[in-house]
């Protein structure tokens, strides 16, 4: 019996994603076709090359797919659409603290 992982579960041909990033005046993006196996990290090299593509890390504020945070090695599906997510500006317990005590 196979897992879910093996390449006999993989359909044939390439795979078709979207890559995303949303700066804060507009919104790049990208389809590619990688070939089976393409990991996030290389799904976001790829999609870096592409003309217009903005210039950005991973390591600034990580990948997810479909909202979610994914690892650099994740394995791309047919259909995902990775989204290059930008650092925080401001921590998100500084931005409470801050708003508890504007209340006062």
């Amino acid at each position: 019996m196979a897992d879910a992982d093996t390449a006999l579960d993989l359909p044939d041909g390439p795979v078709e994603i979207e890559v995303v990033f949303a700066e804060e005046q507009r919104v790049w993006r990208c389809h590619l076709s990688l070939p089976q196996g393409a990991t996030a990290a290389s799904a976001l090299e790829a999609a870096l090359r592409q003309p217009g593509a903005p210039s950005v890390s991973h390591r600034n504020g990580g990948l997810g797919i479909f909202g979610r945070r994914v690892a650099p090695d994740r394995i791309m599906h047919q259909g995902d659409r990775l989204e290059i997510c930008r650092p925080l500006r401001l921590d998100p317990k500084d931005a409470r603290r801050k708003r508890a005590n504007s209340k006062d």
